[in-house]
């Protein structure tokens, strides 16, 4: 059934606020939202004890619970415990994630701008690739799956290598729709090539339009960007209908200029094809800029007190009316609805 895909909300959208884990899923379900994506960083506390008092408050509420951590890749500048091994850090977490009740643990491997600065892209996944197969083992005894983020950092076809070589029987995808900008892909696309691997995801609109240097996009609420999500939540429900569409709405942040129309850029995606470059170049052609009212001040070190403030109701009200677009427009969600 269409309206059977669960809707959920990522912690990351509230970003500003700083709430711990009973506070977020209180919130979630005061939204009458099915799920939520919960970071080790929202936890007020890894005391087994806390964590299952954070479970049974979910399951009181009727939230479906997946968990997050950080970068996993020790190459990457991203990963931010340095002194700490990368695989007791994947370990630590996959042990919170098992007690908060989670099936599903996210991390990621690094982000765009590692790519942008020359970083190859074979050197993250052969170091992200010895982490994973490290952890198999405890994951299959936790019954816990790890799901990668597509980052900005992997073209879709590169992940799926990724996970091949891995080990798709414990490692998967958190399918985020926002992300394929940084690397020239339409996220309908994405999710025909990752789709079969999600275990969880993170969903928001993106504007999308023609620049003078190739194209430029905004995040956006979701309903205020050129996204095609007939065709995105076609694929969600052909290929993997069993996951929370978690929103992660980011605003705040400026356009980013894609100058694909300048040779230097494409050193850093030597394989792409043709037909991948044709599919965006179109949906940028269809597209617009964002012709809507917003604060851009995500980063809130050092600003003014007012910025800050505007900048929390914005996060605020730009997730609460993408819960609503999502439930009323196109329908997703399995609570609040007849």
């Amino acid at each position: 059934m269409a309206d059977r895909l669960r809707l959920g909300i990522d912690c990351y959208s509230l970003r500003a606020f700083h709430w711990k884990d009973n506070q977020l899923i209180d919130y979630a379900a005061s939204l009458g939202v099915d799920a939520i994506q919960i970071d080790m960083g929202d936890l007020a506390s890894r005391e087994p004890e806390h964590l299952r008092q954070v479970r049974e408050h979910a399951a009181e509420k009727g939230i479906h619970l997946d968990a997050a951590t950080g970068c996993v890749c020790p190459v990457s500048s991203s990963f931010q415990p340095a002194t700490k091994d990368p695989v007791q850090y994947l370990m630590d977490s996959m042990v919170a994630a098992n007690q908060l009740g989670a099936k599903v643990l996210r991390c990621f491997i690094s982000s765009p701008a590692e790519r942008r600065s020359g970083v190859p892209a074979g050197k993250l996944i052969d170091s992200t690739l010895q982490v994973l197969k490290s952890v198999r083992q405890r994951a299959v005894d936790l019954d816990l799956r790890i799901a990668v983020e597509n980052h900005g950092d992997l073209t879709a076809r590169e992940m799926r290598a990724l996970i091949e070589s891995a080990g798709k029987d414990f490692v998967g995808r958190n399918l985020d729709t926002g992300n394929p900008m940084w690397v020239l892909e339409d996220p309908a696309e994405t999710v025909e090539i990752l789709g079969p691997y999600a275990l969880t995801s993170h969903i928001r609109d993106s504007a999308l339009y023609e620049h003078a240097r190739g194209a430029a996009f905004q995040w956006v609420a979701m309903g205020d960007g050129t996204m095609d999500w007939t065709r995105i939540l076609d694929g969600f429900r052909r290929l993997c209908p069993q996951v929370s569409l978690q929103l992660e709405i980011i605003t705040g942040r400026p356009p980013q200029i894609l100058p694909f129309l300048d040779a230097e850029f494409w050193k850093i995606f030597p394989d792409m094809t043709a037909s991948d470059l044709a599919r965006f170049v179109a949906l940028a052609k269809r597209g617009h800029p964002f012709e809507g009212f917003m604060v851009i001040a995500d980063s809130m070190q050092n600003a003014p007190a007012e910025y800050v403030a505007a900048l929390k109701q914005q996060q605020r009200t730009d997730l609460e009316r993408s819960v609503v677009y999502a439930r009323d427009t196109l329908a997703i969600g399995v609570r609040g609805r007849s």
